[in-house]
């Protein structure tokens, strides 16, 4: 599928949700994916991209914005607390705020680096043992902790399990959010996403609908 038909079908579900157009941003997962396959995306005017690895992201990013203007990168995968510096100097919004450890620490860099990227926080809405997120019983003590400590969340971030159907989750996260007066959604991935705008997504996670499958 082509960068050109997921707008269009983005388009499409934000006209059926009664949003605005334009409401949703579009984060093209460019994780494993060959920078030839990037740059046909860049040269197509797309400037939004997802990461999940910081060492990753290091090692592409700073050339490839040297050749395009205008890039936002997003951080979606966990982030260790030793990375962190490195990823507050990378990019532009980071999807998986999920602890107390990394939210000091993330305040103390902004401290001293004088800016934070927006921040997002997850929450393992299917309450699974070996996902990354705050349970949803703790969302809110949470969030409350990240704004005791200055910093900029604009929203939260959801995986659903797999076997479970998404859009439970995606309303769960909504609700969350509504009750904390958070407006970024960060939820709905290449299978998901049109159910995830009609929850109210803000910005949508889409890799291989894309760039096509990962190479092995």
């Amino acid at each position: 599928m082509s960068l050109a038909e997921i707008r269009d079908r983005i388009g499409q579900a934000e006209a059926k949700a009664g949003r605005a157009p334009g409401s949703v941003t579009l984060i093209a997962v460019s994780k494993q994916q060959p920078e030839d396959r990037i740059e046909a995306v860049l040269r197509e005017g797309h400037r939004v991209f997802g990461e999940n690895r910081v060492q990753e992201a290091a090692g592409r990013w700073p050339a490839l914005r040297d050749r395009y203007e205008g890039i936002e990168l997003h951080l979606i995968g966990p982030l260790q607390t030793n990375k962190a510096r490195q990823a507050m100097e990378l990019v532009q919004a980071i999807h998986s705020v999920d602890r107390p450890k990394l939210a000091r620490t993330l305040a103390r860099l902004a401290d001293e680096l004088g800016h934070c990227p927006e921040l997002f926080v997850q929450v393992n809405t299917g309450e699974e043992p070996q996902k990354a997120g705050v349970l949803p019983g703790e969302a809110d003590g949470f969030v409350a902790e990240c704004r005791d400590l200055g910093l900029p969340v604009v929203g939260l971030m959801c995986i659903p399990p797999l076997d479970e159907e998404p859009s439970l989750h995606f309303a769960l996260l909504a609700k969350i959010a509504a009750r904390n007066g958070l407006e970024g959604l960060s939820m709905g991935m290449s299978g998901d996403f049109e159910q995830a705008i009609a929850l109210g997504a803000t910005h949508v996670r889409v890799g291989s609908a894309i760039f096509g499958e990962r190479p092995g």
